[in-house]
């Protein structure tokens, strides 16, 4: 089924786009630049098979491929550039874009230079109506002081342009509560608090992510669907969800929480949590890795049922829940 097109409209007011991977922006023409740099040949269509998953395993299996091509500053320049031109044909006009510093230090890579590179390559888009601040990001399954040491990296780079702490990765790998002491550090050092929960991790995730943690946003969060006491939770305190739709059909993630074999967008529970009252912020995830564009994500939208005047306050739902000085939360 094709998905109806946006109204004129929908499709050309400016967005914010908050849940949004660097590392999963890399187009496969940018892929085969990257490899050849490191002399590693592959067509376009080679990359388009390992951007093909059955489970979010395998995603995960993808996105480690994909980031070790990224070894130098340089490459972070290039990938970052193509994200600009590529959210400026989108209608973007500001991101909170996430950095996988825990792989950085991983591989053994200075992040500060990476993230000194990605700022040269983003910050001439400002002239241009594209304003980008930086979340740096941990992974969960590398542990305790691997995600201490990603908080410390954003002291060290000392930027403005660094507004937020957050962990993705395997949710279903070590508890919850161990972070605590990182995610306290990150708000002593004036960082929003950020959790991927709830992607493939029950509602409790979600949860201990908001009363453990003081998860100021929540990556995904499609679990609340199971827990109506939580999705009042989230509405009451108004801690909105970053909802990526063709990531959750793509990852398995859906049906996972459905208790499916398989799942589509019009099953996506979207338009029940924001007619329940819940924040939504609507995204692409890792949008090269997805197939998937801004503009194709409010298709989905569309697809699920949501009228217009429910998608135009989706795209103001996006500034209003940004990580921007309160009298900056407007898309005008």
């Amino acid at each position: 089924m094709t998905p109806p097109l946006l109204s004129d409209r929908i499709a050309s007011l400016p967005k914010a786009e908050l849940h949004l991977h660097l590392e999963g922006s890399i187009q496969p023409a940018t892929v085969c630049a990257l490899t050849a740099r490191h002399g590693v040949v592959m067509t376009e269509e080679e990359v388009r098979q390992r951007y093909a998953y059955r489970d979010f395993p395998e995603f995960i299996e993808a996105f480690k491929w994909v980031t070790s091509f990224l070894r130098d500053p340089q490459d972070y320049e290039l990938i970052a550039r193509d994200l600009a031109e590529h959210l400026l044909t989108q209608h973007v006009a500001y991101t909170e874009v996430t950095l996988s510093i825990g792989v950085m230090l991983i591989r053994k890579q200075k992040p500060e230079a990476n993230f000194e590179a990605v700022l040269c390559a983003t910050e001439p888009f400002e002239s241009r109506g594209l304003r980008f601040r930086w979340v740096f990001d941990a992974a969960r399954q590398f542990g305790v002081d691997a995600a201490m040491e990603v908080v410390e990296s954003a002291k060290r780079c000392h930027s403005k342009a660094i507004v937020a702490f957050g962990i993705g990765g395997d949710e279903l790998s070590v508890p919850t509560g161990e972070f605590r002491r990182v995610y306290d550090r990150a708000a002593q050092l004036g960082l929003h608090r950020l959790m991927h929960a709830g992607e493939i991790g029950g509602p409790d995730k979600i949860r201990e992510a908001i009363e453990l943690l003081g998860a100021e946003r929540i990556g995904h969060g499609i679990a609340a669907i199971n827990d109506p006491q939580l999705m009042d939770l989230l509405a009451e305190r108004k801690i909105p969800l970053e909802i990526c739709p063709a990531s959750n059909i793509k990852t398995g993630a859906l049906a996972r929480q459905l208790r499916r074999e398989d799942a589509t967008i019009e099953d996506h529970p979207f338009p029940k949590l924001f007619r329940h009252g819940i924040p939504i912020v609507l995204s692409t995830d890792d949008p090269a890795m997805f197939h998937t564009t801004l503009r194709e994500e409010y298709a989905n939208a569309a697809r699920m049922g949501l009228r217009e005047d429910e998608l135009a306050r989706i795209v103001e739902m996006g500034f209003e829940h940004a990580f921007l000085p309160a009298g900056e939360r407007s898309g005008a």
